[in-house]
């Protein structure tokens, strides 16, 4: 038989209705979420939209991409689509949802497609998630798609996973809000199935996929994942369904883990036990401590242990919670019920029989009251105790006695006197005593404990000298007077002492509401930083500010640490003070003053640890002699170095991460330029070699043909050097910022007719088509750097395009600028191509007939155009296959001469 909980555990939680009334005045949102792409995320949407469109439903496509696949296409076929908006971008024009369109037609419901895609730069939300966000904020109710690997938080654990970092990421938030998850499922093989049918990717790509991204170990974790991801967001919707409702859990849909925290020397071995039990369980876990009265009158050292434990709990992955409460149990059972926890962890009382029955037992409480919840009750003798202090703490001063309390008793005792004396004309004697009650409870409001018992004593004296007869001595005829004035002493010394503990607890309270705040507004302070050294300073003046200490931050630099911040900023430490700081580091212990290692220093250095490990010291000082902190101090000071911890841990793990992608870049670079000279180094040469061999030892047995066409090899393969040698050059000065173009005004038929000759052998296996309009302006060009990019994209043309095929050049005036063309009618550029093409040494594959590039030309063409004021953009032909660079440049008029820039 369980015990009734108090009316309060059963009432809905504030929170989750607030919750759940914010949801109603925004639209839904609906996510179907799949473990990779192919899946049939986009399908089973648009088949939920058909069905919802039949029960009569407004429902329109904001935004679908089919990829080409009929049976797609076939559903959007039969459902109303919003026209996407045209955004011009790098001489491109991009297709992207039109927002307003859709908020101006209000349907019930939106498809958004891809909800991960980065929009297009001009576009009034960066990202196509906070476009749904708007959509939302409107009432629209939304269904959008996602691939697990682009939710944020698992961004690590996918690269990690299928070595591919995915650039493009959702909140976890987003998911959080969503009010309906719908995971679309496929296994390993089926999905590799739907790649070698061509429905996901071209035959080539899927191949190439298959091999790496979509192998069945990858695609088993993603599955994994996702799953678990659901599962997680079922679960919070599962507890505050409950919450909302006021449902007394729990319902054992998913395992939830609580552990009771108390002073106990052994409670570090019932968390590590916890912990090991959350993941057996796979559980979600929780740590609690309740803050009872008791808690007043507990030692430093119980309350350091207390919260080292709850740090521990954090470190271990757990959530750790305090709340307070008048009885332990209750409190433990109805955080259980609220918050739907299955397993409760315990630690078995190691007091004796008699104090278990005078003073009861929490174990034994906590078993008779929690109903369906497990409770687990621990033996708290094994496993290592949480390490003793290493850094003495100074006793917290104790206040100096102020009189002003004293006073202000006596007064509230003399004016009860005053008011007894008014009353006792028309009131008995018995309700004499609650005014000088009332004064009892003032003093103990007003002044504490001391002063209420003060009170209590002035108010026994007073109402026996002036109200019980015989009057004005203290002599009590009547003995009913004595025990009315023995339950009148021990009434107001009673209730001076409750109302002196509330206001205790109320001064506390507080002061650690006021802790929290700043821990608080320090924790959004951080979150908010990204670079180290503003990271650092905002720390330094937290911990100055609030423990009123001088401090100073050390990180590792190569074998040692060095002060990098610091508040005062003009703080400096000493070479010996500094040989502390390094030994805190080496040892990750505390060392300096008032630690046992070293305490002759001047500074007090604690380690800065995480999981990993230390990432840095912090040092403080008070410039005073003795011990630094009080245990309070050591306790905040501990909270404020774990939140900076960790905050540091985040940049520079971001840092690594901008440093390996940096070397990485580094890597390919230069395996792409040795691969480039191996390539496009040797083989001119040895073609050189070989015809020159050739010529020099069978000159006189060759015929005159032969010995012409092993001297053009040799001309042709030496100018194809040369070439490389010049890219390489031009680089080179692009990079270092030497290339100063000479402008003058240029007509382009004559540059054009210059690249073209220059480009005859080239070119002398293709057609040619150059179509130049009458009306165009004198340009404003450095000729020579011209001429080599049209060169550039010539040679580019020559190579990808097939043998006979038309190579164009064309240009005209449109608007104020000129706009020039170079189009072949070769493979064209693959999309996801179109702006790596731009990279210095990248190469789009080439099939076997193709000669390959340098993989610099285009980028020597960006580096010279953007230097004369133009843009160059690369596409695709719209009438037919084939690439399609397009240059614009401005005409001279709108350049000005040097000669107008030096005219006074």
């Amino acid at each position: 038989m369980t015990d009734e909980l108090p009316e309060r555990a059963i009432r809905p939680s504030p929170d989750a209705l607030l919750r759940q009334a914010e949801r109603e005045e925004r639209g839904r949102l609906k996510i179907f979420l799949g473990a990779a792409p192919g899946v049939g995320k986009t399908y089973e949407m648009l088949q939920t939209a058909h069905a919802k469109r039949r029960e009569g439903i407004d429902l329109v496509v904001g935004i679908v991409e089919t990829h080409g696949r009929r049976e797609t296409e076939a559903l959007v076929a039969g459902l109303e689509v919003v026209p996407r908006r045209k955004v011009a971008y790098k001489e491109r024009v991009l297709d992207e949802m039109d927002l307003d369109a859709i908020l101006a037609r209000r349907p019930r419901i939106v498809l958004v497609d891809e909800l991960a895609h980065t929009n297009a730069p001009g576009s009034r939300h960066a990202k196509r998630y906070l476009d749904v966000e708007e959509l939302l904020a409107a009432d629209i109710d939304v269904y959008t798609t996602l691939n697990i690997q682009h939710v944020e938080s698992l961004n690590d654990v996918v690269a990690k996973i299928t070595r591919v970092r995915v650039r493009e990421t959702v909140p976890d938030s987003i998911l959080d809000r969503a009010d309906d998850i719908e995971i679309i499922d496929l296994t390993p093989d089926d999905l590799i199935q739907r790649l070698k049918e061509g429905k996901v990717y071209v035959p080539r790509t899927a191949e190439r996929a298959i091999r790496h991204y979509f192998s069945p170990g990858n695609l088993t974790a993603l599955r994994e994942l996702a799953l678990r991801r659901t599962a997680q967001r079922v679960d919070e919707q599962l507890l505050t369904h409950m919450q909302a409702h006021a449902i007394s859990g729990p319902w054992a849909a998913g395992e939830r883990l609580l552990v009771c925290v108390n002073e106990d020397p052994n409670v570090a071995a019932m968390v590590r036990y916890a912990r090991r039990q959350a993941e057996r369980l796979r559980a979600h876990w929780t740590a609690v401590h309740v803050e009872t009265t008791r808690a007043l009158r507990l030692s430093e050292t119980e309350r350091d242990r207390i919260a080292d434990a709850l740090r521990l709990v954090e470190r271990l992955g757990g959530e750790a919670v305090t709340i307070p409460g008048a009885d332990v149990a209750t409190t433990v059972v109805e955080y259980a019920r609220a918050n739907n926890v299955t397993h409760i962890v315990i630690a078995k009382s190691g007091r004796p029989r008699w104090s278990e029955l005078l003073h009861g037992s929490v174990a034994h409480d906590l078993i008779r009251r929690a109903g369906d919840i497990s409770v687990h009750v621990i033996a708290g003798d094994a496993g290592e105790p949480i390490p003793p202090k290493t850094v003495k703490t100074a006793p917290t001063p104790r206040k100096p006695v102020e009189w002003w309390p004293y006073l202000a008793s006596t007064a509230y005792v003399v004016a009860a006197l005053g008011v007894g004396h008014v009353l006792r004309l028309v009131l008995d004697l018995s309700n004499i005593a609650l005014v000088f009650l009332t004064a009892v409870l003032a003093s103990a409001v007003t002044g504490g404990l001391g002063p209420s018992l003060y009170a209590s004593l002035a108010s026994v004296l007073a109402f026996n000298f002036f109200f019980l007869p015989p009057l004005h001595t203290f002599t009590i005829a009547d003995p009913e007077n004595i025990v009315a004035l023995f339950f009148f002493a021990v009434v107001a010394v009673i209730a001076s002492n409750l109302a002196a503990r509330v206001r205790a607890q109320a001064v506390t309270a507080r002061q650690r509401a006021k802790t929290t705040e700043d821990l608080y507004l320090f924790s959004r302070k951080l979150a908010g930083v990204v670079t180290m050294d503003d990271l650092l300073w905002a720390t330094a003046y937290q911990i100055a500010a609030m423990l009123k200490v001088r401090v100073v931050l050390l990180l590792p630099e190569g074998e040692t640490v060095a002060v990098r911040a610091g508040y005062p900023p003009e703080d400096v430490i000493e070479d010996a003070d500094l040989a502390a700081a390094k030994w805190a580091w080496e040892n990750n212990r505390p060392a300096g003053a008032g630690a046992d290692t070293l305490p002759g220093a001047k500074w007090l250095f604690l380690p800065m640890r995480t999981g990993r490990g230390a990432v840095g010291v912090v040092g403080i000082d008070t410039g005073k002699p003795g011990t630094l902190l009080t245990p309070d101090q050591r306790r905040l000071l501990d909270a404020l170095i774990d939140q900076a911890a960790l905050a540091i841990e985040r940049v520079t793990l971001a840092e690594d991460v901008d440093r390996a992608r940096l070397a990485a870049e580094t890597e390919r670079l230069r395996s792409a330029l040795l691969t480039s000279i191996s390539h496009d180094l040797r083989t001119p040469l040895a073609s050189i070699l070989g015809s020159a061999t050739s010529l020099n030892s069978y000159g006189p047995m060759l015929d005159e043909a032969a010995r012409k066409d092993l001297a053009a090899t040799i001309q042709d393969e030496a100018e194809r050097l040369n070439r490389f040698i010049a890219n390489l050059l031009d680089m080179t000065r692009l990079e270092s910022g030497a290339v100063r173009p000479r402008t003058l005004p240029v007509d382009l038929a004559e540059v054009v007719g210059s690249a073209l000759e220059r480009a005859g052998k080239i070119l002398a296996g293709h057609r040619v088509e150059v179509d130049l309009a009458a009306d165009l302006p004198m340009l404003e060009l450095d000729s020579v750097l011209f001429e080599q990019v049209l060169f550039n994209l010539l040679d580019n043309a020559a190579k990808y395009a097939p043998a006979g095929s038309l190579i164009g050049v064309r240009a005209w005036r449109e608007g104020g600028r000129v706009r020039i063309e170079v189009q072949d009618e070769g493979d064209g550029i693959p999309p996801a191509d179109l702006e790596r093409i731009f990279d210095k040494f990248y190469r789009v594959h080439a099939q076997d007939r193709q000669r390959a590039g340098t993989g610099l030309g285009l980028a020597i063409c960006r580096g010279f155009v953007e230097a004369m004021g133009g843009t160059i953009a690369a596409g695709n032909r719209r009438d037919r296959a084939g690439a399609l660079f397009t240059l614009t440049l401005p005409p001279a008029a709108e350049v000005p001469r040097m000669e107008e820039e030096m005219a006074p």
